[in-house]
């Protein structure tokens, strides 16, 4: 991949496009890749972990793949919940144009994969799920997950999956500091050297205040 990396907006390296065999969501089909794009060659275990310990997608609404990559958790989410839209969300532009084309061949057409700043702002989500990008570096990654995570609806939750030896503990310390008040982060599931986090923001709460006229 050269100097490229998986958060490279516009990857220098040959594209490389190659199919690989997958099961999503229950359902089992091709998808194509590419190189300069994160695990060109499977389902990553982390992404499989984060898979294999969330809910269904809820039913309805905006969800959110943050750092979709060739977009395994944008498909299945958008194959559980047929009736919501489902944003794929990265920075690399191949990436993008990948889940467009296996949004299309799956027939999925409830999935909009775009760059960070094409998604409407006044779009919250009822659901996010992510395996974010944790080579970025802290200081990216904390701006990344401050920027999305207070877009959660009420009552909603984003499921992000990390790597043990690669910071989830301080990752769910730092969570728990930053979303104080309105939210919990817990830590869901733990496999394969991978922790899934769930941040999940609650109602407003109930004062009893009785709204002036």
């Amino acid at each position: 991949m050269g100097s490229d990396h998986y958060f490279t907006a516009s990857p220098s390296s040959a594209e490389n496009l190659r199919r690989i065999r997958v099961t999503l969501a229950g359902r089992v089909g091709e998808v194509t890749t590419a190189g300069g794009i994160f695990s060109p060659d499977h389902v990553d275990a982390g992404t499989a972990v984060l898979l294999a310990n969330t809910p269904p997608a809820p039913p309805g609404g905006h969800l959110l793949d943050l750092g979709c990559g060739w977009g395994p958790i944008a498909l299945s989410m958008a194959t559980e919940s047929p009736h919501a839209t489902v944003w794929a969300v990265d920075v690399n532009e191949r990436a993008l144009d990948l889940v467009r084309r296996n949004a299309e061949e799956w027939g999925l057409s409830n999935i909009r994969a775009v760059l960070p700043a094409d998604v409407p702002s006044d779009v919250v989500f009822r659901g996010i799920r992510s395996n974010p990008p944790i080579r970025v570096g802290k200081n990216e990654l904390h701006g990344l997950l401050d920027t999305w995570i207070p877009r959660l609806d009420e009552r909603s939750d984003a499921w992000l999956v990390v790597q043990r030896n690669l910071g989830s503990d301080s990752l769910q310390r730092w969570l728990a500091a930053t979303f104080g008040h309105g939210y919990s982060v817990t830590r869901a599931a733990t496999g394969r050297g991978f922790r899934v986090l769930k941040v999940r923001r609650h109602g407003t709460p109930v004062t009893g205040t009785i709204p002036l006229p």
